[in-house]
């Protein structure tokens, strides 16, 4: 994967097999974590009785799959396809403080808004729970769901945790006894791939999904408030959906006031930003469209509420949008962009992370068969098969019986 997301006045970045921390306000050396120098999962008596068409499972190639940082921007933690979990602190500089290993890969990550617990969300379903305060302990199942989960978050107060899955479901739980479900938030027709609560709406949440639209929620009665087609938004001749492509949403990230939103989609060169407003009847409404040179592969705010796009480019790999007279404008001149960007290159230059963008998206979509035509067809063959059969002049069928009683009457004598 390659991401995005601020930890503070650090901006994280991952691709391949590298996660990178870099300062955005002052020139101090970046933390650089390499996974492939990492330590390694030591062997069990129960890992050497595995067969050799088992031990796959076990094998990974030291890419990170997820990674993400506290609020207060002291703690980041990544998971790579080796099946590791890695914890960082800040204090006082970036350094390991835990390599764990999940049963499963993971999608998702986030810290407790306390930041002594680690929520981990992996592919068959399940929630795990790492403690942060004891970081070599091993971790404790905190709920399942029957689908892969793709997105997790948990609510400002600590009370519910947030998941969502690839069967279209938003399910809120609470944070004790996640057994007992607080609501769900159902009206995606296509995996949920993104949440994000905005900053100053505790009780909103935003979701985005491989169906192309956008929802805003109050989540605790599972009420939608909004919802936007963003293949609407686009004009009729450019849009992937009048191409015949589905938009998949692949992050939506909201600024640090929470009055502005952006949403990223997958394989699209522009970045939609919208505006929440409580005190309206339209609580999330379309503003502008961000047009980029290039891919983008993720984004986020900074503390500042500028956005920063990170790039499929090794020439522009980074690019920084901010709001001026409620009109937004790519910011051209920047020594902190400048910087940012010369450490990035550095570390990234010797090796292919820069790679062309694909949907990585593709495998979810589920795929959909026609069995009412399907039967139908059928049904107009076997009709036509029987009047055929009906048309055709019937033939005098002769049993063994008759056969016998007719040599009989040939071989008797004549009188």
């Amino acid at each position: 994967m390659s991401g995005l997301v601020f930890c503070g006045e650090w901006i994280l970045t991952a691709c391949g097999n590298k996660l990178i921390a870099i300062h955005t306000k002052e020139s101090r050396e970046p933390f650089v974590f390499d996974c492939s120098c990492a330590e390694k999962k030591a062997k069990s008596a129960k890992d050497e009785n595995v067969s050799d068409g088992d031990a796959s499972e076990d094998t990974g190639s030291d890419r990170v799959l997820a990674f993400a940082g506290s609020s207060s921007g002291r703690l980041m933690a990544l998971t790579d396809d080796t099946k590791r979990l890695v914890l960082f602190k800040s204090e006082p500089t970036w350094h390991c403080i835990g390599i764990r290993w999940v049963i499963r890969r993971c999608t998702s990550l986030v810290f407790s808004q306390a930041e002594d617990e680690l929520l981990v969300a992996d592919k068959s379903g399940d929630v795990y729970s790492f403690s942060v305060v004891e970081p070599q302990k091993e971790g404790e199942l905190k709920m399942g769901h029957l689908s892969m989960l793709l997105a997790m978050t948990i609510s400002p107060d600590d009370q519910y945790i947030i998941t969502a899955d690839r069967d279209e479901k938003i399910r809120v739980s609470r944070h004790k006894s996640p057994y007992d479900i607080q609501s769900y938030c159902l009206g995606h027709h296509q995996f949920v791939s993104t949440l994000q609560i905005p900053s100053g709406h505790p009780h909103w949440l935003l979701s985005g999904s491989g169906d192309g639209t956008v929802k805003l929620w109050e989540f605790e009665s599972g009420r939608r408030l909004q919802s936007w087609d963003l293949g609407r938004l686009e004009d009729t001749q450019s849009s992937n959906a009048a191409k015949g492509k589905t938009i998949a949403v692949r992050r939506v990230s909201s600024s640090p006031g929470g009055r502005d939103v952006a949403v990223l989609c997958e394989g699209i060169m522009k970045v939609y930003i919208f505006t929440l407003d409580q005190n309206s009847d339209d609580k999330l409404v379309p503003h502008s469209k961000l047009q980029l040179s290039y891919h983008p592969l993720d984004m986020d705010f900074d503390q500042e509420g500028q956005l920063w796009v990170l790039l499929d480019s090794t020439d522009v790999p980074l690019q920084i949008h901010t709001v001026k007279q409620n009109s937004w404008e790519c910011v051209t001149t920047s020594n902190d962009l400048t910087r940012v960007t010369d450490m990035l290159r550095t570390h990234w230059i010797t090796s292919d992370d820069f790679r062309k963008i694909t949907n990585s998206f593709e495998h979810l979509y589920k795929a959909s068969f026609d069995n009412v035509a399907v039967y139908l067809q059928k049904k107009q063959q076997r009709l036509e098969e029987h009047q055929l059969k009906r048309t055709k002049p019937q033939k005098i069928k002769y049993n063994k019986r008759s056969m016998k009683e007719r040599d009989e009457v040939l071989t008797q004598p004549s009188a």
